[in-house]
């Protein structure tokens, strides 16, 4: 109990009281109390599991800082060259996000030509920043059941995974989860909200090799 308190302490900062500061204050106060059980627990309690996961992949401090400088950067060369997704910086990390419409059609994993093209800029990037690990989650909205949209969820984030990895870059950097309805970032109360709870998010964080280089250019702390 006294943990799940303080986990969820660490996610009212990161939601609240740090509202006023810049990306890489964020990015070194949210890590220096975090680590992969306390982004678990905050990307559950929030219903956001790409905060979770890039809190949870946070080093925090001096090198949380230098990590987000260099963050800041590639979310900035993403905006410039896919414009057409949503990019945002969480802490020491990066979230894009492309709408099911842009890569698949309706109820279907296999990718269009359209989706190639885009994530075809992605990777240029990508592999300009190769220091990096890549989480590809699958997300659906509420219609239909939840075992199939498990299952979709899944079959679309691997068929992502997949086409990045035929185009160069790491199988190792990548990792794959498939959520279903269960972590819905609008509303499915309405087809608007439902067309965007249907994406496929890109969870971009720091590999160790980044870590420990952040870690001397910080020296140690």
């Amino acid at each position: 109990m006294k943990k799940l308190i303080f986990y969820l302490l660490v996610a009212s900062l990161a939601f609240a009281s740090c509202k006023s500061w810049n990306r890489t204050q964020k990015g070194a106060a949210i890590g220096t109390a975090s680590g992969a059980a306390a982004g678990a627990v905050i990307g559950k309690a929030s219903g956001n599991t790409a905060l979770g996961a890039v809190i949870g992949a946070a080093v925090g401090g001096g090198a949380g800082a230098v990590i987000g400088r260099k963050m800041d950067k590639q979310a900035e060369e993403i905006k410039k060259k896919v414009p057409d997704v949503k990019v945002e910086r969480v802490g020491e990390g990066i979230v894009v996000e492309f709408s099911s419409q842009i890569l698949f059609a309706y109820d279907r994993s296999d990718l269009t030509a359209e989706a190639k093209t885009s994530l075809d800029k992605l990777t240029t990037v990508l592999k300009e920043y190769g220091d990096t690990d890549i989480e590809i989650q699958g997300h659906t909205d509420d219609k239909g059941s939840d075992s199939y949209n498990q299952d979709l969820s899944m079959r679309r984030a691997v068929g992502v995974r997949n086409y990045l990895r035929s185009n160069g870059i790491a199988a190792g950097r990548m990792s794959t989860s498939g959520y279903g309805e269960s972590a819905p970032s609008y509303s499915n109360a309405n087809e608007a909200g439902r067309a965007k709870n249907r994406r496929v998010e890109f969870l971009i964080t720091a590999n160790e090799k980044m870590k420990e280089e952040a870690r001397q250019e910080s020296g140690g702390k």
